[in-house]
């Protein structure tokens, strides 16, 4: 299963405004709208952390290099990128012409902070922090945005190890966060090993721990000693002669 972890950086909207506190913008206030500044991008399990930016590449080119890094995914990993990152990159495609990219899962790891856990924070920042991990790289804030969009390369410099370590963290944040994410694909579903696996993490070191029932069946279970994540035999104990290795994800 190829799994792509992602980031982006985006450039604000200028507008027009004759405040600074709740402000209602109108479409003939935006002088010039926002678009996708850089990305970085990496395989689940590889070193290498793929970068571009409008600063090293025309914009279409930049575009199109991540559209075929997601063309290429069976998931996406990101964080928050289901209201941000996802979106403001399809507009970029259909922008460029780009068309839509082959179908993918996205596994958003602010959903899983916040539906299984209660964090003081839901910021990235603090979450991989609170939980023993790196944090952000820290930097001078909106000055930085506005340095980079005057083409200011010590600010692009600064931007660029910005949005890779970002994909370092999320990368351990996934890993941290495997067991407890609620929809994850079903990595045994993928490949030609007929070998029963982790539907988490592809992990074939499983050990049998009791039994999951339904309102009708009883299931074997399994816990994963590399992930720790739980699933059972997709076949109830009652069709053993029929059982096969894949197995499913135990809610």
């Amino acid at each position: 299963m190829k799994i792509l972890l992602l980031d982006i950086e985006t450039a604000p909207n200028k507008v027009y405004a004759w405040g600074l506190w709740d402000q209602n913008i109108y479409i003939d206030q935006i002088e010039e709208p926002g678009y996708t500044m850089c990305w970085a991008a990496k395989w689940y399990g590889d070193n290498e952390i793929q970068f571009d930016s409008v600063h090293e590449s025309d914009p279409k080119k930049m575009v199109k290099r991540i559209w075929k890094l997601i063309n290429e995914a069976d998931a996406v990993v990101h964080y928050n990128g289901t209201k941000f990152d996802m979106p403001t990159l399809n507009k970029e495609f259909i922008n460029y012409g780009l068309g839509k990219p082959a179908p993918y899962k996205q596994i958003d790891l602010l959903r899983t902070a916040r539906s299984q856990f209660r964090f003081p924070s839901n910021k990235l920042d603090y979450v991989t922090q609170y939980l023993g991990l790196e944090g952000k790289h820290q930097n001078k804030g909106m000055a930085l945005w506005r340095d980079c969009m005057r083409g200011d390369r010590k600010a692009w410099s600064e931007m660029k190890r910005y949005n890779i370590q970002d994909v370092k963290i999320l990368e351990d944040l996934y890993v941290k966060l495997l067991p407890w994410i609620p929809t994850h694909p079903n990595v045994g579903l993928y490949g030609s090993d007929v070998d029963a696996k982790c539907p988490k993490c592809g992990s074939k070191h499983l050990q049998k721990r009791g039994t999951s029932y339904t309102s009708t069946m009883t299931y074997q279970r399994y816990q994963c000693q590399d992930c720790g994540s739980w699933s059972r035999e997709r076949i109830n104990n009652a069709d053993k002669e029929l059982k096969k290795n894949l197995l499913v994800e135990a809610k």
